[in-house]
């Protein structure tokens, strides 16, 4: 696999992974949860919690920078004993995961899509699967070309969220603050709770900052730009979706927002009238295709990364002849993403995504940061994270607060995972010795 991702389309990589369906389906969500002004504090949690585990990531990508990101993470992390445990993990729930992320995206582009046709179950249906088969279909070609059309759908999502925040600030009608009043406050646990349940939708529209590190071996000096387009991400994402939700609210208050399933449709109507809130629907919608393009591309190379290392069926590991991508990794995704956004509701399938991923990829990342600084020391370290070990045990005990209020969908995550310690133990060394045989 070539180097011939650069610094500009990683972040772009990364931010149309980002800013996809999530914050215009889950704004409503969010409002209803914590039922008050205070809302907004939902989402910087989710900021500050992706900046936390952004300096993990940062640190770990830019020293290990290969195809699959956290496969390789955990397996150098936790070294011969534990290593090939975590990373098969981390590939058993990715091959479950990553499909629901394509499905969540598809399902919320179909449900939007219903505000420019209305459409019943099997229509929205219909929309969700074709729009994972178009996408497969742009994947279907080598990295160069990728990276292109990555830029060229990261100019759309930028104008279409400035857009959305210009139209709010300058038609301004409803008084809004994010403080407390008289009779509010921050720090009170029934406050906390419900920023807990809420952060479960915050956090998943965040989710994304990352994608580059799936990339790693596709990436010019990976030492400098997986960091760098990590948090020139976040700090760019955080601001924008702060500003679209505060310009949202400016214009439809608070109370009647968290009632509407197509709210900046219902915000553009408002403001310009039903022509133009269709337009801002289409424009929602080519966001919610983007961020589809990043994640499929970057969840295809996990698999093959694993099988090209002998500890996944070798068949993943099989490169394009002619345009040098994971084509047999890239269907796989793809197709039981078609099949999970036939089946799926989009509220679970956002909990179900967040209560899967927390214990094996990101408490055991920024615990084996840990375990490879004290085995490995950081001499060489091409970035090391600011105020360790601080970012490590905040970012611990918040995704252990987030999986808790994930509910009952965590104990899925749970046996997911108890189920993926058995097989690897009935299994373990045939993968390798398949790989060799081929």
């Amino acid at each position: 696999m070539k180097r011939e991702i650069g610094l500009l389309q990683a972040t772009s990589i990364n931010m149309i992974d980002m800013v996809g369906i999530g914050p215009f389906v889950t704004m409503t969500i969010v409002i209803s949860v914590i039922n008050s002004n205070l809302f907004l504090w939902a989402w910087v949690f989710g900021a500050v919690t992706a900046l936390i585990d952004g300096m993990i990531w940062s640190e770990l990508g830019a020293a290990y920078p290969l195809a699959g990101g956290s496969y390789n993470f955990l397996k150098e992390a936790y070294g011969t004993k534990w290593g090939p445990l975590m990373s098969f993990l981390f590939i058993w729930q990715t091959c479950l995961q990553a499909p629901l992320v394509v499905a969540s995206g598809a399902i919320g582009f179909a449900q939007y899509f219903g505000y420019i046709v209305p459409m019943g179950y099997w229509g929205e249906k219909a929309v969700s699967g074709t729009v994972v088969i178009i996408i497969i279909a742009l994947l279907y070609r080598n990295i160069r070309a990728i990276g292109k059309i990555t830029v060229f759908l990261w100019a759309g999502v930028i104008i279409t969220i400035l857009l959305i925040i210009v139209a709010g600030f300058t038609h301004r009608t409803v008084p809004y603050s994010c403080f407390p009043s008289a009779n509010q406050s921050l720090f009170s646990w029934a406050f906390m709770t419900l920023v807990g349940q809420a952060s479960v939708k915050t956090i998943y529209s965040f989710l994304g900052y990352y994608n580059v590190c799936h990339l790693g071996g596709e990436i010019k000096d990976p030492g400098r730009n997986i960091p760098r387009s990590i948090f020139i991400s976040i700090f760019c994402i955080g601001a924008l979706y702060l500003a679209m939700n505060i310009s949202v609210v400016g214009v439809i208050p608070w109370q009647q927002a968290m009632h509407s399933n197509f709210v900046v449709s219902l915000f553009m109507e408002k403001i310009y009238g039903h022509r133009m809130a269709v337009v801002v629907t289409v424009l929602v919608l080519w966001i919610a295709f983007a961020s589809l393009f990043a994640v499929v591309l970057g969840y295809s190379r996990v698999p093959y990364a694993a099988a090209a290392d002998g500890h996944f069926f070798p068949v993943f590991a099989r490169l394009h002849p002619t345009k040098d991508f994971p084509y047999v990794s890239l269907l796989f995704i793809g197709a039981l993403g078609l099949v999970f956004s036939l089946r799926l509701k989009l509220e679970y399938a956002i909990s179900a995504i967040l209560a899967m991923r927390i214990l094996v990829q990101f408490v055991a990342q920024a615990i084996g940061v840990v375990v490879l600084r004290k085995r490995k020391g950081t001499t060489g370290l091409p970035f090391k994270m600011w105020l360790y070990p601080a970012p490590v045990i905040l970012s611990v005990i918040v995704w252990l607060f987030v999986l808790y209020h994930t509910g009952p969908v965590a104990l899925y995550g749970v046996w997911l995972a108890a189920i993926g310690v058995v097989v690897f133990y009935l299994t373990r060394g045939r993968w390798r010795r398949v790989n060799k045989m081929m």
